[in-house]
């Protein structure tokens, strides 16, 4: 009863303070720590940070450190060699200034879907937003929503093959790839992606029709990148198509290498000298790194002699990469501690009995659950896989259930309640955009939590009636 009870209790902790601005770096092993006390067991507070905190720690950067490495670089890459721009100066030119919101969506979507971070692409894609919305007289604070709905929903977690992390972390629990359930994951991100630019556009309607426009806000205020853009990007223009490539590269060579090449391998003598290596769980994640190292070195020899600083671009991409990786092993971390305690137990059957002859239903709950606790669809996802990824995979196989379904349910699911107040994407996107949550947040909660757990619920739907496809 103790140990369930400060379970709950360091959730909240946890919560309130994320909330707060206080990093998960130093939240995370606090609150498990907290978490063995408050049970009752004194002497094994210690012992729970030394060793299974820093345990899941380790594991978690073992097997995920290289895509976290190479995607904020290849996002930072893509920024600097002014590929990010040329894309968004494109897709503007050719929709007009008379369709800012379809343009800012789809101007993220292509960036975060060719691999780049979410966090690279608010940054880059703000300042064109605002002049869009600004010359459309349509209101600033749909922006950040706009934006939201572009990065942080189908590209991240339904759009088969996306690069993002999210959609990375299930495959060694489920022993799939990127592309698992690729036609569900379509109808899903259409779902979102169409009823979220319905609503937006709506809202853009009725401000109109209110005599809304853009508003008067003081830019001087507003949040600015740390670094002078001008001393990091490329000098030379870059074309749409050179710009693409990179990005078509991610995707491509990442299908190219899951279905044709490393089917087609054989893996004997590979597994006759590691024993212990699940290949068949580790070839999804050997095809998005080769796929983003291959990316990063075309995008680097296309725009040999124009980049203005390639070694601070370098440098700074694999800075950047640090805290996102870090902040989820640590939430891995604590996940680890909190599953070791006896009131985990309870939870975790309670959870896995809720609907024990379609575990693709607990699933869903489970991973937006602790998405909504932790403020981030990868900490959540991480939390729950570590903790309950082998049960619902002996269940899937037990009902019959294919474990690319569970692997598209868990990603989608984790990308809905992962937006709520206190998540620090959340917080830093209406940093950028110099908006406050009473300003902009019902039309985020709209398209990246409501809508999206409409979509995941349709896949479960379909995906119980129909099977995986």
């Amino acid at each position: 009863m103790f140990s369930t009870l400060a379970i709950i209790i360091t959730l909240l902790l946890l919560m309130f303070f994320a909330y707060r601005g206080y990093s998960v770096l130093i939240l995370a092993p606090i609150m498990a720590v907290l978490a063995v006390l408050l049970s009752g067991d004194f002497l094994s507070s210690i012992p729970a940070y030394t060793d299974v905190f820093m345990s899941a720690l380790s594991g978690f950067l073992l097997k995920f450190f290289p895509i976290f490495l190479l995607g904020a670089l290849f996002g930072r890459l893509i920024a600097d060699s002014g590929a990010a721009t040329a894309i968004a100066n494109t897709v503007v030119d050719k929709l007009g200034s008379n369709k800012a919101i379809l343009a800012v969506i789809l101007v993220c979507a292509i960036l975060t879907y060719g691999g780049v971070s979410l966090f690279v692409v608010a940054f880059a894609i703000y300042p064109i937003a605002k002049n869009l919305f600004k010359a459309a007289d349509v209101p600033k604070r749909l922006i950040p929503a706009a934006i939201a709905l572009g990065s942080f929903t189908f590209t991240m977690t339904a759009l088969p093959g996306t690069p993002a992390i999210q959609n990375a972390i299930p495959i060694p629990y489920y022993n799939t790839n990127v592309f698992a359930a690729p036609i569900l994951g379509t109808i899903g991100a259409l779902i979102m992606f169409f009823a979220g630019w319905y609503w937006l556009q709506s809202r853009a309607n009725k401000a109109r029709l209110a005599g809304e426009g853009y508003g008067e806000h003081d830019d001087d205020l507003e949040q600015k990148e740390d670094i002078d853009h001008s001393q990091t990007t490329s000098d030379h223009q870059i074309s749409f198509v050179t710009a693409m490539i990179p990005l078509v590269l991610v995707i491509s060579l990442n299908a190219l290498l899951t279905y044709v090449v490393f089917p087609g391998l054989d893996f004997s003598s590979l597994q006759a000298q590691y024993p212990d290596l699940n290949i068949q769980g580790s070839l999804g994640l050997w095809s998005i790194i080769i796929a983003l190292l291959v990316a990063c070195t075309v995008l680097v020899i296309l725009r040999i002699g124009h980049w203005h600083n390639l070694k601070s671009s370098i440098n700074r991409g694999t800075y950047e990469s640090m805290l996102p990786i870090f902040n989820t092993a640590s939430e891995v971390g604590y996940g680890a501690v909190i599953a070791s305690l006896a009131g985990f137990i309870i939870i975790r059957d309670s959870i896995l009995n809720l609907t024990p002859d379609n575990p693709l239903i607990s699933e869903a709950v489970a991973m937006t659950t602790l998405a909504g606790i932790t403020g981030s669809s990868s900490g959540g996802l991480s939390i729950a896989l570590s903790t309950l990824g082998e049960n619902y995979y002996q269940m899937a196989l037990a009902t019959g259930i294919d474990p690319e379904l569970m692997h598209r349910v868990a990603v989608m699911a984790a990308g809905g309640l992962d937006t709520l107040p206190h998540s620090g994407a959340v917080i830093t996107l209406l940093a950028i955009c110099g908006l406050t949550h009473k300003q902009s947040y019902l039309n985020i909660a709209m398209v990246t939590m409501l809508i999206p757990l409409v979509a995941t619920t349709t896949i479960i739907i379909l995906g119980t009636l129909l099977g995986s496809f």
